[in-house]
């Protein structure tokens, strides 16, 4: 023992926690597949057997979309960004989805992008039993072009111009007619979702079998289903590189400036997280108005971007985040704003946890949020959290009298907001997109995005649709298809 060094001996924690704790881990309602030691039982036979409150019947009643896999037209050419296995893309042709129920639109993609989200399911890293497969296509924000729509579409016609929401809603359930739509009742079939959550939330394009196993929307044609819901009508004026931002990290952003009330009377604002969300969070509270708005990172090149528009940095790397808010506001930092997440454990005890699967979500930043927020202050987790975690604050967070929200942005609610103001100057969020990448290089892209290589923050893509320069203008970023000197 004398022999060996402290790496060695903490190099063989995970292996002993893994074997310790593997007969509790396989009982985890995260690690069961809906067809674990039932043989291949189907969708339908698990909700007869899981739900307790409802027959089948009365159920599948409620589902208000077909989920089946779109059938597709093999004869015609149309490139997808397709799963193949963790850290493994391809681009590949898959045809021309059809339309298969009378609410579908069929929409010829002019620019999608990739958003920090897909990660997740890029490393393969989302909890569950049924996540991804190979050959799922990625993928959930697009604008594009009507082809074609179904008889009962009656807001959209061929021709049109549309940006897409990411969470697939039926406008009818309960909580859409709230404008809660991403906790809608109908359109996601997901037995793990159900087990892990007790309910299922929305479904949401390319966003693994936990929220429904929709095709996604990083491809060149893609199937909306609901699409009169799902779809909004980009004005004239606005280019799709700034439409394409309300699909998903526009509506985010501004989500969780809602959920913890930002105004002109809030005093101090943090934000955990300097990805395309939490920039975007940061500009919106300097935009509604409040005093002081301070973004924590670790990358220099990212909270370089908040400081053009007048946002205080912390970066991680060189400070400890929670001492500095503390001297910044010694009562207290009155709203926190996570648009970080799950994936980003800092300690050595965080790391080893995740490594072994004793937690799946790191609450590293939620325990910093705890400690700086001020007593009756308010919090709000927008960054993506999916399973459970370990020495979880919950004294100080009982004791402090917060308010803590959450969840999906409601895009539907916020959109036409958005728009407006984008159409009138008001806001550009177009600062966010870093790199203008060809889908062929959405492999690289992803890669690049993953490894926080050529300072990449929010790459854009363009489709061999993408050729109206006058309907939209991409920004002149770098490409990293680029090999010339100044983008190394």
């Amino acid at each position: 023992m004398a022999d060996r060094t402290i790496k060695d001996v903490v190099s063989t924690i995970p292996d002993a926690i893994s074997s310790a704790v593997k007969s509790v881990l396989d009982k985890a309602p995260f690690n069961q597949s809906s067809d674990s030691g039932n043989g291949s039982r189907t969708v339908a036979q698990e909700i007869r057997m899981t739900s307790g409150q409802e027959t089948l019947d009365q159920k599948m009643q409620k589902l208000s979309i077909n989920y089946l896999k779109p059938q597709r037209d093999r004869t015609r050419s149309s490139k997808a960004l397709v799963w193949k296995g963790t850290k493994s893309l391809a681009v590949e042709d898959v045809g021309v989805p059809l339309l298969m129920e009378p609410g579908d639109a069929i929409v010829r993609i002019t620019m999608t992008c990739v958003c920090g989200s897909d990660l997740h399911m890029y490393a393969n890293e989302v909890p569950g039993g049924h996540v991804m497969e190979s050959g799922d296509i990625l993928g959930h924000e697009a604008v594009g072009v009507v082809e074609s729509v179904g008889s009962a579409v009656t807001k959209f016609k061929e021709g049109d111009r549309v940006v897409i929401a990411f969470a697939i809603t039926c406008g009818n359930c309960r909580f859409c007619k709230k404008q809660m739509y991403t906790l809608c009742d109908t359109t996601n079939p997901s037995v793990d979702m159900a087990k892990l959550y007790g309910q299922n939330l929305a479904g949401v394009f390319g966003y693994s079998h936990l929220t429904g196993g929709y095709d996604g929307l990083q491809a060149e044609h893609a199937r909306v289903p609901l699409a009169d819901n799902n779809m909004h009508l980009i004005p004239d004026s606005i280019p799709d590189n700034k439409a394409l931002l309300v699909s998903d990290v526009c509506c985010t952003a501004w989500h969780g400036n809602e959920l913890v009330e930002v105004n002109n009377e809030t005093e101090s604002v943090a934000v955990w997280g300097a990805g395309p969300v939490g920039l975007l969070a940061a500009y919106f509270a300097k935009f509604r108005g409040a005093k002081h708005v301070v973004l924590i990172d670790p990358h220099e090149y990212r909270l370089e971007r908040a400081r053009e528009f007048g946002v205080r940095t912390i970066n991680i790397e060189k400070a400890v985040a929670a001492d500095e808010l503390l001297k910044m506001f010694p009562d207290g930092v009155e709203k926190c704003i996570d648009c970080a997440g799950f994936r980003f454990p800092k300690t050595v005890l965080h790391k080893m946890l995740r490594a072994a699967k004793v937690e799946t979500d790191s609450p590293e930043i939620i325990q910093e949020m705890v400690k700086v927020c001020q007593k009756g202050g308010q919090i709000a987790l927008i960054g993506d959290y999916f399973g459970t975690a370990n020495n979880f604050p919950i004294g100080a967070m009982m004791e402090k009298s917060f308010t803590i929200r959450g969840g999906q942005a409601f895009v539907q609610k916020y959109w036409d907001h958005l728009l407006n103001l984008i159409q009138k100057d008001e806001i550009d969020p177009t600062f966010v997109e870093s790199h203008c990448v060809t889908f062929d290089d959405l492999p690289k892209a992803y890669e690049c995005f993953f490894n926080r290589q050529d300072e990449i923050v929010k790459p854009i893509v363009t489709t061999r649709f993408s050729t109206d320069k006058s309907s939209f203008k991409i920004p002149p970023k770098k490409c990293l298809c680029d090999k010339s000197d100044n983008n190394k």
